[in-house]
């Protein structure tokens, strides 16, 4: 492989997955290094991942997503830069499907589609709502508009110069590369992840969904 991948995986109190999410990408064809954020996490995930990840990034207090990835931004330098969630353990090595697209010039940026979800979640609404806004600023359809699971072309992330903070940060990275006019595909994968469930927490965490997706949406469609 001719180009170079970086890995980023913003971590918050993941040390039951973490090392296994390391183990699956790290020594896969192309992975030049995994730079991993402890997003201020208080269990053992910056001790599991400093263990096998190339740099991680220990920040003192809990920043959200955003602003973790924004962090690791300034430690890599790969061709590609694949963002990947801490908690998909050894499904992780299902992310190489997403380089595909890039090396073969049909995209600028993948989005990992899941298989269906065998657990009850929430009511579509976030989801509903991404379409939405993403229907309305892109005018384009996606059926992963929430998914975290990403790869970039170097390019991409230039022309970007950072991400959004808060929940917000897929949406809103969407939305920035589609009006830039790179090329958007969605792919599916294997891969599997804790699920937010149907009680008062898994309620609260779409709660904040909603918050900051609704947020980003108003600010996009108030420039237009």
């Amino acid at each position: 492989m001719d180009k170079s991948i970086s890995v980023l995986i913003p971590a918050y109190n993941e040390e039951d997955k973490i090392e296994d999410t390391i183990k699956s990408i790290k020594d896969l064809d192309g992975v030049g290094e995994v730079v991993v954020i402890d997003d201020g996490s208080v269990d053992n995930t910056y001790q599991k991942a400093s263990n096998l990840a190339t740099k991680v990034i220990k920040l003192e207090q809990n920043q959200g997503k955003g602003a973790a990835l924004n962090r690791g931004l300034e430690e890599v330098n790969g061709d590609i830069i694949l963002l990947l969630d801490a908690d998909l353990g050894g499904s992780s090595a299902e992310a190489m499907k997403l380089v595909e697209p890039l090396l073969e010039g049909r995209a600028d940026m993948s989005i990992a589609k899941f298989p269906p979800s065998k657990v009850k979640g929430g009511f579509g609404l976030v989801k509903g709502l991404a379409n939405w806004g993403l229907r309305k600023l892109t005018c384009q359809e996606f059926s992963a508009p929430l998914s975290g699971q990403r790869a970039l072309s170097k390019e991409v992330v230039k022309e970007l110069k950072g991400f959004a903070k808060g929940f917000g940060v897929e949406v809103c990275l969407t939305v920035d590369v589609c009006q830039a006019g790179f090329r958007v595909e969605e792919v599916p994968v294997m891969m599997k992840h804790r699920e937010s469930k149907r009680d008062i927490q898994g309620f609260i965490h779409r709660g904040k969904q909603f918050k900051d997706v609704a947020l980003v949406l108003i600010s996009k469609i108030n420039r237009v």
